[in-house]
């Protein structure tokens, strides 16, 4: 069964250029991974219309025998564009690792390491390795701020970044020589660079058709809009807005259930301890067992500063519990839907089935789900692909068996943290 095959641009010391990348498949019993090229050369393009011309009449390279292989050909110029998430800035890395590491930054580089890793390892870069394998901290950028916070955070931040200073030319060094720019064929090249040419102008024409339609908006609606959203804010929003806790709703193939949920500093904080979600059958269970708390008066959403008013309003029998369409979280018949692939999923109700159960995971300090949610992963890029929604993808190409038995296994995962009062 087949990964996909993505578009992807390096930022080299020759410039930007862009290729194609296979991840991980599995075929025959056995584990492969692929860059586009032949032998020891990684082969690279300037841009798009490059690499399209000469996908369209190479005969000899490494993902030829790829199992999805036989759709990248018939793609146009813009759907061979790489997206943001698939844009590897190598030559940016000395000046990021300068600022002091946020979850941004870290993100980025961890992709940037990720995406050298799978060149070392393909194409046998042992001093790239070496480098790589020189400081902890590369190894663990994926994991986010955590490792790299506190005193030995910072030593962890230092030693990378005084790696990078020292050897990341090493880096630099070793994938600009793997590159080779092919010929092309001349005639398929015009026509490559008309259908880019005109992707490029309509983005410009449809952008641009955006910017005069909000401007003409802004003027006809000016101060009278400030004027309709002048009002009594706290009225607007609620019991539950004042306090900053959401009931939310999770529909499971089963039954329904509700329970509370908040973000602190943006780290999500559920009604329960320990990583088990305390949730109920009905908004009336929930409101009940708030005003006799019990052994729930020891849950993580105590130490939020209004959690007392929740159980005031709770005990004068003054809480109603109320779940907006927004905190409502269907995950029922999405395993199934995905098995058929994107055109059978209603991209909002994945949305927020992916909302819950990264916020669930986060909140359990479980890593699994954010690992499976990469777009490296066979179900990340479908999901990525349903969520982002971009014409110059590469689709995901089906069968979508393995994405729907990893979706499964996170779906089984977060229902057993839930326990049922």
């Amino acid at each position: 069964m087949a990964q996909d095959i993505i578009p992807i641009e390096l930022g080299l010391p020759q410039g930007d250029l862009v290729t194609l990348w296979a991840p991980r498949w599995r075929e025959d019993g056995e584990e492969w991974e692929a860059f586009l090229g032949d032998e020891e050369d990684l082969y690279a393009f300037p841009d798009a219309a490059h690499l399209a011309a000469y996908v369209r009449t190479a005969e000899q390279h490494d993902l030829v025998d790829h199992p999805a292989w036989h759709t990248v050909p018939a793609l146009n110029a813009p759907e061979l564009i790489p997206d943001d998430d698939h844009s590897y800035d190598l030559v940016g890395v000395p000046e990021m690792v300068a600022e002091t590491p946020d979850s941004w930054t870290l993100s980025e580089l961890a992709e940037i390491v990720g995406i050298v890793r799978s060149l070392a390892d393909v194409c046998e870069l042992d001093d790239v390795h070496e480098v790589l394998d020189s400081c902890e901290g590369f190894s663990l950028l994926d994991q986010g701020t955590l490792p790299f916070s506190g005193r030995e955070g910072g030593k962890l931040w230092t030693d990378l970044s005084e790696t990078v200073s020292e050897k990341w030319d090493t880096i630099l060094d070793a994938v600009d020589d793997l590159v080779t720019v092919p010929d092309v064929d001349a005639a398929t090249l015009e026509t490559t660079a008309e259908e880019l040419a005109a992707f490029h102008e309509e983005s410009a024409e449809s952008g641009a058709g955006v910017d005069a339609e909000n401007e003409e908006i802004d003027s006809v609606g000016g101060s009278d809009s400030e004027d309709e959203d002048t009002g009594d804010t706290e009225e607007e929003l609620g019991f539950w807005g004042e306090v900053g806790i959401d009931p939310i709703k999770i529909v499971t193939s089963s039954s329904e259930y509700y329970t509370l949920r908040c973000y602190l500093d943006d780290d999500p904080v559920f009604l329960g301890s320990n990583g088990t979600i305390e949730v109920f059958t009905s908004p009336k269970a929930l409101a009940r067992r708030l005003a006799e708390p019990g052994d729930l008066a020891d849950n993580e959403l105590a130490d939020v500063s209004t959690w007392d008013e929740v159980l005031t309003a709770a005990t004068a029998g003054e809480l109603e519990v109320e779940v907006e369409a927004a905190n409502t979280y269907v995950l029922a018949s999405l395993d199934s839907d995905l098995g058929e692939g994107p055109d059978a999923v209603d991209p909002n109700q994945l949305e927020l089935a992916v909302e819950l159960l990264t916020d669930a995971a986060d909140w359990s300090g479980d890593d699994s789900v954010g690992e499976a949610l990469a777009t490296s992963e066979r179900l990340g890029w479908l999901v990525s692909y349903i969520l982002k929604p971009d014409p110059t993808r590469l689709a995901p190409s089906g069968p979508f068996d393995d994405e729907q038995k990893t979706w499964r296994g996170l779906v089984d995962v977060f229902e057993d943290r839930l326990h049922v009062n």
